[in-house]
């Protein structure tokens, strides 16, 4: 059935059912699903009919096959809701209502119908926060209304025309701005929405609502000493609220304040023990200062709330040390391929029990399950190969070596270590030596040099030179010297007083020509490893946020030859700043790696380094649990296991592959 065909029976079937024909709807809607019967709007339209002819049963099983489909589908689960409040059961019609709400905030019929369950049932105080729900939706121009539930539903490119039409009329108007920001971190412009969100909180500093998502795109943005600020102000304003209490645990997470961040989870926790979510923080916060066994029961509590909450399984599985016992290994086995589990779910699931099976020895069915959860995340992702070839050479056309030597300008600090490279290539661990020395202090993968990058990428200008990285040659000494003086500013709320300190950003392996110019004394180091080992355990691994060169076995395989590529010219035109520091060197050779490593850096050696293992401080990457141990050689060679399967990934590294 052509598209063009379902869209007019759509618009058909939900005219009869504006005129109460529900009979007439009902045919429309079981005439689509015979042609293609996962037709989602067919399915909620059947589902709606069927209770508004009064046959309950099986609008609740129309409304079961309904959310199999679509999980993520908030009018969906309202629906659910409806049909659950006709069949008498309050409870779980609430359940029903409380998961539309999560999913699609604009739901003004859930909000209602929550209201009037929650009077009901005498808790007043979520009656009383639906109704405020409900009467700021009421309140919203009808256009901000429908972008609210556009926005819910991803269809962001009519929400952002819809917006950006008001705006042009009411140029001011704070959810407008609100709103957009929203479309602009949906699409990962982070820039363009902390803009718009500093500017509406500045036009209105007592809306708790868009004051509340500038926190959020702060975190976004790792502006964690700013989000802090802006955190505590609105718990001032709010004390008993766990909305911003949760923010100014992240935020103190992300300025190092462990144990602040935990004592606020656990405030939250004590008066919202259902939050999964926040159980799966503060597992994070307890990993991160190595207490790996707390972490596990944050973790366990988190997917004891929700049984298909696939982060918390996958955040077992990150540890890298842990072992799922065999009734996690059943739930795994269940939830993986269960219905109405949501995509993001599916995704962590698919690895977390990936992870179960290689663990199990069973490598054929662990990279079924490695493969399928790549597949849905690459899904969600606009990476592409040929864009990453693109920006290389534009990058080594932008850098020769003329724009280097000589070269004035820059901060003089010489305090900042960069660690580059391809993730899982063994940063961690360098770092980790390194941070184990009395002059050198670990801090965390930065974001400051990206957001950089970002200043200067000129999006608003047509001039091809005015873009980065062609405009390097254009820039002063002098404005080098204040990105340095920024960038030297900006981290220094994340160090104690020492020396030196790291900066573990691996991407920055890209814009290495710009540190060299605004820090000029500043140290690189190269972390690299054997490209089959750094590939397949990339592809392993689920990534908070970017790395989505990983998703794919052939474009993991094509982003480390860019890589090399790059490596190769940064030598070339910066010959003896950057040292390469291979992994399979550093197990082989550990007391060797480490007294090269501190000698480029004019350290004195400290056998500390050598015990790195027994250095305590906060660790927040994947490797967290493994740099707390020995070197041990076991998990360089475990893509083998898989050999089998990674043909792509063979002939997309080509030469790259030691010979």
């Amino acid at each position: 059935m052509q598209h063009a065909t379902i869209e007019h029976q759509i618009q058909r079937a939900q005219a009869h059912l504006r005129g109460q024909r529900a009979e007439a709807a009902l045919a429309d809607a079981q005439a689509i699903l015979q042609q293609v019967p996962d037709q989602r709007d067919a399915l909620y339209l059947r589902a709606v009919c069927l209770r508004y002819l009064g046959r309950v049963d099986h609008a609740l099983a129309a409304c079961a096959t309904l959310l199999e489909a679509a999980p993520d589908y908030g009018r969906g689960w309202q629906e659910m809701g409806h049909a659950l409040r006709a069949a008498k059961r309050p409870e779980d019609a609430a359940n029903a209502y409380a998961r539309a709400i999560e999913r699609n905030p604009a739901l003004d019929g859930a909000w209602r119908a929550l209201a009037q369950l929650h009077g009901n049932g005498g808790r007043h105080d979520l009656a009383d926060d639906a109704l405020r729900q409900l009467a700021w939706l009421e309140r919203l121009p009808p256009e901000l209304r429908a972008v609210e539930d556009m926005i819910a539903e991803h269809r962001l490119e009519k929400a952002e025309q819809i917006v950006r039409a008001f705006l042009r009329v009411n140029p001011t108007h704070v959810e407008a701005m609100r709103q957009l920001a929203l479309i602009g971190m949906a699409l990962n412009v982070l820039d363009d929405a902390e803009t718009l969100l500093a500017k509406a909180h500045e036009f209105a500093p007592g809306d708790r609502r868009v004051h509340t998502e500038y926190v959020n795109v702060l975190l976004r943005r790792q502006k964690y000493a700013q989000a802090l600020v802006h955190a505590e102000r609105l718990l001032l304003g709010d004390p008993d609220n766990a909305a911003p209490r949760v923010s100014r645990a992240n935020a103190r997470l992300g300025v190092g304040d462990m144990e602040g961040a935990i004592a606020d989870y656990d405030k939250v926790l004590a008066l919202w023990p259902q939050a999964e979510s926040v159980h799966l923080s503060r597992g994070h916060a307890l990993k991160t200062i190595g207490r790996h066994a707390d972490a596990v029961e944050a973790y366990r509590a988190a997917y004891g709330v929700r049984g298909d909450f696939g982060d918390a399984y996958w955040s077992l599985a990150n540890l890298k040390t842990y072992r799922f016992t065999p009734d996690e290994q059943a739930a795994l086995a269940h939830w993986h391929q269960a219905p109405r589990v949501n995509e993001v779910d599916r995704i962590h699931l698919h690895f977390a029990y990936a992870k179960a099976l290689e663990d199990a020895g069973d490598h054929a069915a662990a990279f079924a399950q490695y493969e399928a959860g790549n597949a849905l995340r690459a899904a969600r992702s606009r990476y592409s190969p040929a864009a990453m070839d693109a920006e290389v050479a534009r990058m080594i056309a932008a850098t020769p070596a003329s724009l280097f030597t000589g070269a004035t300008g820059g901060a003089p600090d010489p305090d900042p270590i960069f660690i580059v490279g391809l993730p899982r290539a063994g940063s961690t661990l360098i770092e980790q030596i390194l941070a184990s020395h009395s002059a050198i202090e670990g801090t965390a993968e930065l974001p400051n040099v990206l957001a950089q990058v970002h200043a200067l990428s000129g999006r608003d200008t047509r001039e091809a030179d005015a873009h980065y990285p062609a405009n390097l040659a254009r820039i002063a000494p002098e404005d080098f010297t204040r990105m340095g003086e920024r960038y030297m500013a900006e981290t220094r709320t994340l160090r104690s007083g020492k020396p030196f300190f790291i900066d573990k950003m691996p991407n920055n392996f890209r814009h290495i020509g710009l540190i060299a110019r605004m820090l000029p004394k500043a140290r690189i180091i190269d972390a690299r490893r054997e490209p089959m080992a750094c590939c397949f355990s990339g592809f392993k691994q689920l990534f908070a946020e970017g790395q989505d060169f990983s998703y794919n076995l052939e474009s993991i395989g094509r982003y480390y030859r860019s890589y090399l590529t790059l490596m190769d010219h940064w030598h070339t035109v910066l010959p003896g700043r950057i040292l390469t520091v291979r992994h399979e060197d550093v197990l082989d050779d550990l007391e060797g790696q480490v007294a090269r490593m501190l000698d480029y850096l004019d350290l004195p050696f400290e056998e500390a380094c050598i015990r790195f293992h027994e250095t305590r401080r906060a660790v927040r990457t994947a490797s967290s649990e493994q740099v707390r141990r020995p070197i041990d050689r076991t998990g360089s060679e475990q893509w083998r296991n898989f050999a089998p399967y990674l043909t792509p990934l063979r002939k997309a590294l080509g030469d790259a592959l030691p010979q």
